[in-house]
């Protein structure tokens, strides 16, 4: 049986290029004889999309378009778009034309080689270098080094996902930029290729030096998911045992001072900071204790299992 495509593509204020983008994809996919849907998520769009959608959809009945109430951002579009996806493979990219549709058939192909995710890479991006690119640079760099998921474009919406490996993503904030990394914590196989990447014709960015300082916050989040979700006692307790340690070292020998040199330690700044050190040790511990309790509270109470199951031999 002919595997099913689902083409899930966010847009906020982008009436303009709707209608080109449409008549691009559904000619690719229709001249590769592709079983295919095409899923355009309105993030609560204020120019005209909606109208627009509602007008065109008689014209591709591959079209199925959702309209979310407001604007949520990209991420939770790009959920809304996997959870209402039927296809096997699912393919992301943006609404603004810049993604070319001609390199979803290279997608699919790097994707038969094995892989659980294919990332595009725009080696040759077509943006502003200081407003864009070199931002774009840094962040990469600092991603792949944090946490160890090497690809060259986390930025690049232009992805093919197995359905298995999404259906179970649930993205906010700016985490859509974190997709490998959260596909990596479940042990999917990531290819990458190079795609083409288009000047903006038609609307304006949604994306500029502004958004650096929450991804850099959603970066540390992506670094405690990587390694504490599951357990985060153990990075709450190890901390706060180790601060607990020097803090009680340092009462220790101030306390050998006084006793056996009878020297006054009331006055002296290393009291307050062993103090402060156990202090914050212990609050660290009972912090760790209750994000334990809330982790598994959370997966009980949502059934949601920690773990993907790839394949079952029966």
């Amino acid at each position: 049986m002919e595997q099913m495509i689902s083409i899930v593509i966010p847009v906020y204020n982008e009436r303009p290029n709707i209608k080109p983008l449409l008549e691009n994809t559904v000619s690719v996919m229709r001249n590769g004889r592709f079983n295919f849907e095409i899923i355009i998520v309105d993030d609560g769009s204020t120019d005209g999309t909606e109208e627009l959608l509602r007008d065109i959809k008689r014209e591709y009945p591959e079209l199925k378009a959702l309209f979310l109430r407001r604007n949520f951002g990209q991420s939770a579009a790009l959920t809304a778009g996997f959870r209402y996806a039927k296809g096997d493979v699912i393919i992301t990219m943006d609404g603004d034309l810049q993604n070319d549709p001609s390199d979803i058939p290279l997608l699919l192909k790097k994707l038969d080689e094995g892989y659980d995710m294919v990332s595009g890479w725009r080696k040759n991006r077509k943006d502003p270098f200081f407003s864009r690119k070199l931002p774009s640079i840094v962040a990469n760099w600092l991603i792949g080094r944090l946490t160890g998921v090497r690809v060259h474009d986390y930025g690049c919406t232009l992805k093919a996902f197995r359905k298995e490996v999404c259906k179970n993503l649930t993205l906010y904030g700016e985490l859509h930029r974190f997709i490998p990394v959260l596909i990596s914590l479940f042990g999917a196989k990531i290819g990458e290729v190079v795609v083409k990447h288009n000047e903006r014709r038609g609307g304006e960015s949604k994306y500029g030096l502004n958004r650096s300082y929450r991804v850099i916050l959603d970066l540390i989040l992506m670094l405690f998911f990587k390694r504490f979700a599951t357990r985060p006692l153990q990075f709450f307790g190890l901390n706060g045992g180790i601060l607990f340690l020097i803090g009680f070292i340092i009462e220790l020998y101030l306390t050998w001072i006084k006793l056996w040199h009878g020297k006054d330690i009331g006055g002296r700044p290393l009291l307050l900071l062993g103090v402060l050190l156990i202090i914050t040790g212990i609050i660290l511990f009972g912090i760790g204790l209750l994000a334990e309790l809330i982790i598994r509270t959370y997966y009980e109470a949502s059934e949601q299992d920690i773990f993907i199951v790839k394949e079952i031999l029966d």
